[in-house]
């Protein structure tokens, strides 16, 4: 097996200047990596994750990226590539969430859900499978939904499920490659993303599923990714449920 050092290694997130994709970047950036920060429109936000990872002597840049768009996801890949000259991990965090009951659900917000989730998983996954070099990592973001079948969730649910699917697959797929390809599955998350639209009794409610008895946090699943896209060489074609043992 052929894994170069951390300090030289070079990680693509997407969905990284906020929420888990943002803590999953300052958490690899403290580990040594070279990072690219993906994101679709907020280069404020972007700027501001650029900034943490500066002031910590880290090295960091953002590229703007709509994961629907195969060419954009390609401009990515190829700007990681001149800016760091390849790349070795690519976490897949970007996603958005669409909340009603099936039968309320308008089609297009679900078509616009699957879009994002699905085919964005699928235009990220192809370049990563094409570029990521020896010893590398590839690693979607899932949700614990999938096991916790919640009324209301169910077009986002079917999303992640799908998100499952390509990860196991493409695992199989790399074989003899010397990559690793997971998918970290988060329970319920205090990101913005989550905690829209919820009141404190909702959110307490939740919380307390858990035998740890809290929500989780962006940084409890950027652990995870990080043992994922370092040391964690033998685990492979997996999906990895992060939720406090909600399930």
């Amino acid at each position: 097996m052929t894994t170069s050092n951390s300090a030289t290694r070079v990680a693509i997130v997407t969905g990284g200047s906020r929420g888990i994709g943002r803590a999953v970047v300052e958490r690899l950036a403290s580990d040594g990596y070279h990072v690219v920060v993906g994101y679709r429109e907020n280069r404020t936000e972007a700027e501001a994750a650029l900034q943490v990872i500066r002031e910590a002597d880290g090295n960091a840049i953002a590229i703007a990226a709509d994961v629907t768009d195969e060419t954009s996801v390609v401009e990515l890949f190829d700007g990681a590539e001149r800016e760091f000259g390849g790349v070795d991990v690519v976490v897949h965090a970007a996603g958005v969430m669409a909340l009603a009951p099936l039968a309320d659900l308008d089609l297009d917000q679900l078509d616009r859900l699957l879009r994002v989730n699905v085919r964005g998983t699928f235009a990220v996954d192809q370049q990563a499978a094409r570029r990521v070099r020896p010893g590398g990592a590839i690693i979607n973001l899932s949700s614990s939904l999938t096991r916790f079948a919640r009324p209301g969730y169910a077009a986002y649910t079917a999303s992640k499920g799908a998100v499952s699917a390509i990860t196991l697959i493409l695992a199989r797929e790399l074989r003899g490659r010397d990559v690793t390809v997971n998918a970290v599955a988060p329970g319920p998350t205090a990101t913005a993303l989550f905690l829209e639209g919820k009141d404190e009794q909702t959110l307490a409610q939740i919380a307390a599923e858990a035998p740890l008895e809290r929500l989780g946090t962006p940084q409890d699943a950027a652990e995870l990714v990080a043992f994922l896209a370092g040391p964690a060489r033998w685990i492979n074609g997996q999906v990895l449920f992060a939720n406090g043992g909600a399930i």
